[in-house]
């Protein structure tokens, strides 16, 4: 049987899929499900997520109102870029008159998917992927009513959508000219997986912009071991630099936590001289905690207006790109 779309759903569908009674479903969507058992609850929310089903209930609009709810499903909260764009869109949603749930999905597709079907039986008013990675959810809410918006990351399934973000390609250039105008040509690279647009498009932009000025960055000085999160990346990586006895002049990292992991393997290896470092974010810590690290700034603050700009655009996607700088801080003067 061909499946229904969110338009032809009824609320009649839903709970023979769910096999409750109309007036169970009825009460999980309009929050008053208290009678319900857990799993019953949890069943009826599938449903609704299987079957996109929306209410267009004018009894129910009255009641309720349009939802305040904007759901902002981050990648890494660990991570402290991600938590400072977090904090920017908060504050943008409540001075808009919204209210913003925010959901850490690991960078992990079962649990963005588990989030996005919640979000979506709470009838969420947009939802921001701040960090997205592929999954069945992600691919079936192409084409839905409720409003999506990628942050950082480029949808992964290919589809057009709204984007708000730097442009991390030229970012990438930006620093190979950099580099190089700096006599930094004996550089070693170490980069997140390219599952993430935002790491494809900043390894490639540092590599074209090295071999186009005729000092590309061989194969064996490009790292990426397979290590989790971007501390043990970097760690991992610059602890095979120092086995493989290279001392690049340069250390590049597609995040600044990773260039912290690798900063941290030369200082566990005892070795006076630490390669000059560059990362992407520049978190606002960095000046605190890291006062070498020369990084890609993005501008946290502008976040939040840029995502209630796109969330106010109703027809046309929103393509959204924000300034970014390379802040360039010098080595303590004892590793120079």
């Amino acid at each position: 049987m061909t499946k229904r779309t969110a338009q032809s759903s009824s609320i009649k569908d839903v709970a023979a899929l769910a096999g409750v009674s109309i007036a169970t479903v009825s009460r999980v969507v309009n929050g008053v499900a208290n009678k319900a058992s857990a799993e019953t609850v949890e069943r009826v929310r599938k449903a609704i997520a299987t079957l996109e089903y929306r209410t267009t209930s004018a009894g129910r609009d009255l009641r309720q109102r349009t939802s305040r709810l904007v759901a902002v499903l981050a990648a890494n909260l660990s991570n402290p870029a991600m938590a400072a764009i977090a904090a920017s869109a908060e504050t943008a949603l409540r001075r808009s008159g919204l209210v913003m749930v925010l959901c850490d999905t690991h960078d992990q597709p079962d649990l963005q998917d588990e989030y996005l079907r919640e979000m979506l039986a709470q009838q969420a008013r947009a939802i921001v992927l701040l960090g997205a990675v592929e999954s069945p959810t992600l691919r079936r809410l192409q084409g839905s009513t409720t409003p999506v918006v990628f942050v950082n990351r480029r949808n992964p399934t290919g589809a057009a959508g709204s984007f708000i973000g730097i442009d991390n390609r030229q970012a990438g250039e930006d620093v190979a000219r950099w580099a190089i105008k700096l006599g930094l040509q004996n550089t070693a690279l170490i980069h997140a997986p390219k599952t993430s647009s935002a790491t494809r498009d900043r390894v490639a932009g540092i590599l074209f912009g090295f071999a186009a000025a005729g000092a590309p960055i061989q194969d064996h000085l490009v790292l990426s071991p397979n290590a989790g999160d971007h501390l043990n990346i970097g760690l991992q990586a610059a602890q095979q630099l120092l086995a493989m006895g290279l001392a690049p002049d340069l250390v590049i990292g597609t995040s600044d936590l990773i260039a912290f992991g690798a900063a941290r393997a030369w200082r566990e290896a005892g070795r006076p001289a630490v390669p000059r470092m560059i990362g992407f974010d520049d978190s606002p810590m960095n000046e605190w905690l890291a006062p070498e690290l020369s990084s890609v700034r993005i501008p946290y603050d502008a976040f939040g207006a840029a995502i209630v700009q796109a969330l106010s655009m109703q027809n046309t996607p929103a393509q959204i790109v924000l300034h970014h700088e390379i802040i360039e801080r010098p080595k303590p003067p004892s590793d120079q």
